[in-house]
């Protein structure tokens, strides 16, 4: 196993310094253009970060549960050998050109969403529907992990604990930088190890099963409590909760990252489960089921939207575009191999089990060959994966506000109350409703809404690449980079649209898929229109020059 992950490990690291440079070079990044960050300051949206900081928000935004539960529902159902091949070659050749190129035509448009860009570059009528499929899948992102995070808490309230205390310790260390002046590397002596504490008093302290409120299941009363804080982490001011959570939790990946390789390293594992068990299981046909089904880790379309909506407003520097958004997606892509390694470890069985579950055994595994005990690196797992989890949650929220107030031009107070609370009425009512399988067996709402989250989410990869595309065809730049990985995602998702639509048992999901796939073609006819439109000028680029941070702003 080890030979395995330090394979593609390795290939990581090649492809940030080889293709990532490449990359730069295709973007002409100049270190000396001021960034929205810097133009836009705000305080409450445009603030920059330094680059640390900064990567610590974007990965923690992107990964979720996303690089842990489709490595290992695709490791159960297709074999280990599939899952690695995509998760390498596709964050290197995909994913990785996706979330860059997302995040540097957003911060070259003064930090504008991926479908304000469509805008310009296409048209009107194409930003509104990009606008309706963003949202969307904002809604499908909220259900999955909401449903997800309910149910480890749920099961684990030490877990819950340790949670709530890292939000505390997130506050306290935004208000330490932020109004205190306390220096970022002092703030982290004092609040990381308080976060690796608050682990250990997690299980000290564990919470008790809060009262039901619908179904007699307490899972339902954690899904309220969680939607009530997205809607208060969603309205609140990126210093004081989203910055230094997003920083504290970088910590919690490296720990992740470290722990499961020196466990890998170490332990001396076996590979035993097999490299490949068919081209044809219950998810579907290996193509393109395992190529939706593997998201984050690979290639996600929810990366654009966090890169083009909270990342490009804190980017500090265009040099910091590459480990940001491509290194992120790097990192994220060693995550996913460590998820692979622990449903290995576990013979491949999901055995009833939900992923965070496995994940977090696998990392009791790898630990545990460290000398540390096992349940302790347990819980830790289940921590890491809940915190994932959180910071996509609120996110998430904050980006489905953007996506509202864009679509109606409405902005101030009011309508990010408004805005706010329509995006979290639909996973409030999906996350509630009951699911059943072919036999009549209530299933997770998770594991119902997976098929078309999947779909959903890379068929909004392919628009972004195809936006991205088009931005660079009608400004004389070369595309090739982009057209090639757009053209195989859209193949992968058009595909599962219309499997899901003829084959699944839920109507909503069948109405959906079909209204999801009418407007990826129409967006496709209009991308192809402007693909033969007159060249532009980059005039809505940033200029070279501009106003540094106003009196007042900080850089966290």
């Amino acid at each position: 196993m080890i030979l395995l992950v330090l394979t593609g490990v390795v290939l990581f690291i090649l492809g940030y310094r080889i293709y990532g440079a490449f990359l730069d070079k295709q973007f002409g990044i100049n270190p000396e253009r001021k960034t929205p960050a810097h133009t836009n300051y705000d305080g409450l949206d445009y603030m920059p970060a330094k680059t640390p900081v900064l990567m610590g928000h974007h990965f923690s935004s992107i990964a979720g549960a996303g690089p842990i539960v489709g490595p290992i529902i695709a490791v159960a159902f297709f074999g280990w050998l599939p899952a690695v091949l995509w998760i390498v070659l596709g964050a290197i050749f995909i994913g990785g050109v996706h979330d860059y190129s997302a995040l540097v035509v957003s911060v070259r448009h003064k930090a504008r969403s991926i479908a304000q860009v469509a805008k310009r570059m296409m048209s009107p009528v194409a930003h509104k529907l990009y606008l309706a499929f963003i949202w969307f899948t904002m809604v499908y992102v909220l259900t999955v992990f909401v449903d997800l995070t309910a149910d480890s808490f749920t099961k684990d309230g030490g877990v819950a604990s340790s949670s709530l205390m890292y939000i505390v310790l997130a506050i306290l260390m935004g208000l330490s930088v932020y109004r205190m002046d306390l220096s970022l590397g002092k703030a982290s002596l004092v609040f990381v190890p308080l976060v690796f504490l608050a682990i250990y008093l997690g299980q000290l302290a564990p919470m008790g099963t809060p009262p039901a409120l619908a179904h007699g299941d307490p899972k339902t009363t954690w899904t309220f409590i969680l939607l009530l804080y997205c809607f208060v982490a969603s309205i609140t001011p990126v210093w004081i909760l989203l910055q230094p959570r997003d920083y504290l939790s970088s910590y919690l990946l490296l720990a992740c990252i470290l722990g499961g390789l020196g466990g890998i390293a170490i332990g001396g594992h076996a590979l035993d489960t097999k490299a490949f068990l068919g081209f044809e299981a219950n998810l579907g046909y290996l193509f393109p089921a395992l190529f939706i089904t593997i998201a984050c880790g690979a290639c996600s379309g929810f990366h654009s939207i966090v890169a083009s909506g909270t990342t490009a407003k804190q980017l500090s520097n265009e040099r910091a575009a590459r480990p940001v958004a491509y290194g992120s997606m790097l990192v994220e892509g060693m995550l996913a191999l460590i998820a692979v390694s622990a449903i290995v470890v576990a013979g491949g069985a999901l055995a009833g089990s939900s992923p965070a579950q496995v994940f977090a055994s696998g990392m009791g595994t790898f630990v545990g060959s460290l000398g540390i005990p096992t349940a302790l690196g347990t819980s830790f797992g289940l921590l890491a994966v809940s915190t994932f989890l959180l910071t996509t949650l609120d996110t998430g929220t904050r980006l489905g506000r953007y996506i509202f107030e864009e679509f109606f031009d409405r902005w101030g107070l009011k309508w990010h109350i408004l805005a706010t609370t329509a995006t979290l009425i639909l996973p409030l009512w999906l996350a509630l409703t009951e699911f059943k399988d072919a036999q009549g067996q209530v299933i997770p709402a998770w594991r119902a809404i997976w098929p078309v989250f999947g779909s959903t989410n890379q068929l909004l990869g392919a628009l972004a690449l195809l936006t991205v595309g088009v931005w660079l065809k009608r400004t004389g730049r070369r595309a090739i980079f982009v057209i090639v990985p757009m053209v195989f995602m859209f193949a992968v998702t058009l595909l599962a649209l219309v499997m899901l639509f003829f084959k699944n048992d839920f109507l909503v999901i069948r109405v959906i898929s079909a209204f999801l796939f009418a407007l990826a073609v129409v967006l496709i006819v209009e991308a192809v229109r402007a693909f033969g439109g007159e060249p532009v000028t980059d005039e809505e680029e940033l200029p070279d020059t501009g106003p540094t941070v106003p009196v007042g702003g900080k850089v966290c």
